[in-house]
């Protein structure tokens, strides 16, 4: 084999190694996005085009980065947590009010954390960023709880369900929880039997 047949060789090897690694690069890119954002990624694909939901996306993170987003105390997080569960047992009694007082909390967790939470809107896009996996769930729970006095027993109890993987969520694992903070545990909720 000549010299010249040996460079053109390498230069080949090269280059489908410089092509192969960009593909793999950017295979990763929007595996990261689709991990991170979950659902709501695959959401703004189908309704944007994945050019403009990578550009969207990155737009939202850059506002949410900005803003400061901080991690709740220990104390902080088991307040929260007992209010949860109070909430949680009121649903037996009441699931109306157990519904109404989760998404309250829910927006005060928010707002503690450091989102803002004055534009309902708003706040969805900011959590999109770092809490999109339980996002469409917590949409279609806010829509039910929006009309809690029509819905059914089994869709408030649905709705609460969803809720609490959002607050799961925000609320973030305790210190000694090496779980994965995306996956709810215990998610039962004992309603009347029907």
């Amino acid at each position: 084999m000549s010299a010249t047949n040996v460079i053109l060789l390498v230069v080949v090897i090269v280059i489908v190694a410089v092509a192969a690694s960009l593909v793999i690069a950017l295979m990763m890119r929007k595996t990261t996005l689709r991990k991170q954002a979950g659902p709501e990624y695959d959401r703004l694909v189908r309704e944007m085009g994945p050019r403009r939901a990578k550009s969207e996306f990155a737009q939202r993170q850059h506002r949410v980065d900005g803003l400061e987003i901080k991690p709740l105390s220990a104390e902080r997080r088991a307040g929260y947590e007992a209010q949860w569960t109070t909430a949680q047992e009121r649903f037996i009694d009441s699931p109306l009010e157990a519904v109404r007082t989760a998404a309250v909390l829910i927006t005060s967790v928010a707002a503690d954390r450091g989102y803002p939470v004055d534009n309902e809107t708003q706040l969805l896009t900011d959590l999109s960023v770092y809490h999109g996996r339980p996002l469409d769930d917590y949409r279609r729970a806010r829509r039910i709880a929006e009309q809690a006095e029509v819905a059914a027993t089994e869709q408030l109890r649905q709705a609460l369900l969803d809720q609490r993987a959002m607050f799961q969520d925000l609320v973030g694992p305790a210190d000694d929880d090496t779980d994965n903070p995306q996956t709810p545990k215990n998610l039962a909720i004992a309603g009347p039997e029907q």
